[in-house]
């Protein structure tokens, strides 16, 4: 069977065809009705094999379509991939054959609806933060009491009249000044910079931006950058106040003060009479205790000066007694005073007189005679032990001299020199020599030499 007889009408009898046919068959009947179709849908359950195909899932509220985007379209994205995101995707419808599944060949993607609007929001978002227009640091502070407030809106939208309610039911004195603009559409924008630059100049205690919930399209306008930045520039205090709770704009970020809705706006700048006038009872009790607090302390004051107060007559009298007690304290001083420099003088008479010069000469003759009586005694018993030292020393050398040797009988021999002979051999004979004695020399002459020698017996 080929392939054209595939998609010729089965026979009612019993045609059967196996599963690789029919998936086949469908196959085919799909590409041929959708060649090439653009497809919206929300991307899930992406999947990045290595082989650089991508696979994922499209989806709405009620059904969901397979997808695979091969590597070579897959490389030319400009979409940064991520589940979540809003997208167009152009392909062919087809039926992959081997499990059967209904899927879509996808080879181009583009954001689309609110994917593209969040990513706008998202980059502008991160530039105006880069900048630095969201810093706490130039947020001001709402104004306690607030006599006007502008509210920038749609005249007759759901917003300006939940703000109107709130006001009549909490702070009906405040003057409300609506400055209509429109919130919606492309001739938004341009409208809700006039409407913010006019309510700036107008001298408002504080201004409201505002409009009700709707769809990202819907409230895009307060995401635009030139209603960001009319904010940013505005000098009055600025609450925004778009949309519901959940539903978050750039203005948000911006503006002093977000209100989650605009109802939460018109409170915080709407003190509740009834809690003022709760707030004006407590501070009339304060201020009455606070009184009468402070009249008691005056009073006791006004007491203990009355107490404190003396007659005259009585401080002159005090003044008086005062007097006498400071004569009789400078008597004594100088009394007291004159005492101590005559101690003093007697004590510097005292030493005067212990170091008179005539005394201390006296003392220096006494010392004197002393020392001339002890002189004689010093140089007889230094010469004393001079001399016994002198003995001594004599009594060694006699001990060490060779005329010592002389009086034991022995002799010295010395030849014309006076040199002394030590051997036989330095003398000759008929040499006349002098023989020096203890007593005297005597001359002499040598006859003959006759050499000895001596040995040491065993």
């Amino acid at each position: 069977m080929n392939d054209d007889a595939l998609f010729k009408q089965l026979g009612a009898e019993r045609d059967v065809l196996s599963v690789s046919q029919l998936n086949a068959r469908a196959r085919q009947l799909l590409e041929d009705v959708f060649p090439r179709i653009w497809v919206e849908g929300e991307l899930s359950n992406l999947a990045r094999p290595s082989s650089g195909h991508l696979y994922f899932s499209l989806k709405d509220d009620r059904a969901q379509i397979r997808c695979a985007l091969f590597r070579q379209h897959a490389s030319r994205l400009k979409v940064a991939m991520k589940d979540g995101l809003q997208v167009r995707a152009r392909g062919r419808v087809s039926l992959y054959e081997g499990r059967g599944d209904y899927q879509l060949i996808v080879d181009s993607i583009e954001p689309a609806g609110d994917g593209a609007l969040r990513k706008a929001f998202e980059a502008l978002k991160a530039k105006l933060q880069a900048e630095g227009l969201f810093e706490q640091s130039l947020k001001r502070p709402l104004p306690a009491h607030p006599q006007r407030i502008g509210v920038i809106t749609s005249a007759s939208g759901a917003a300006v009249r939940d703000i109107i309610s709130v006001f009549q039911r909490r702070a009906p004195f405040i003057e409300l000044v609506i400055v209509p603009s429109a919130v919606q559409g492309r001739e938004a924008a341009p409208q809700l910079v006039r409407a913010l630059q006019q309510a700036d100049r107008a001298g408002f205690d504080a201004l409201i931006v505002s409009r009700g919930g709707g769809s990202l399209e819907d409230l895009w306008p307060f995401n635009e950058e030139m209603v960001a930045r009319a904010i940013a520039d505005c000098q009055t205090p600025t609450i925004s106040a778009v949309g519901h709770e959940t539903d978050i704009s750039i203005s948000d970020f911006v503006a002093d003060v977000r209100a989650p809705t605009p109802s939460a706006a018109a409170e915080l700048l709407s003190p509740d009479t009834q809690a003022l006038l709760r707030q004006v009872e407590q501070l009339e009790r304060r201020l009455l205790q606070r009184l009468r607090e402070r009249l008691g302390r005056a009073r006791l004051q006004l007491d203990n000066l009355r107490q404190r107060l003396r007659h005259p007559g009585e401080r002159l009298a005090q003044q008086a007694q005062r007097l006498d007690e400071l004569e009789l304290r400078l008597r004594r001083a100088l009394t007291q005073q004159l005492t101590q420099q005559q101690q003093q003088l007697t004590h510097l008479r005292t030493r005067l007189q212990t170091q008179h010069p005539g005394r201390h000469l006296s003392q220096l003759r006494d010392q004197l005679e002393q020392l001339e009586a002890r002189l004689p005694r010093a140089m007889h018993n230094q010469l004393k032990q001079q001399r016994q030292q002198l003995e001594q020393l004599a009594q060694t050398l006699h001990l060490v001299s060779p005329l010592a040797t002389l009086g034991r009988g022995y002799s010295i021999l010395l030849d014309d020199n006076g040199t002394a002979v030590r051997s036989a051999s330095a003398a000759s004979a008929g040499q006349r020599l002098k023989a020096r004695l203890h007593d005297g020399e005597l001359s002499v002459r040598v006859e003959a030499e006759t050499p000895y020698t001596l040995s040491l017996l065993d």
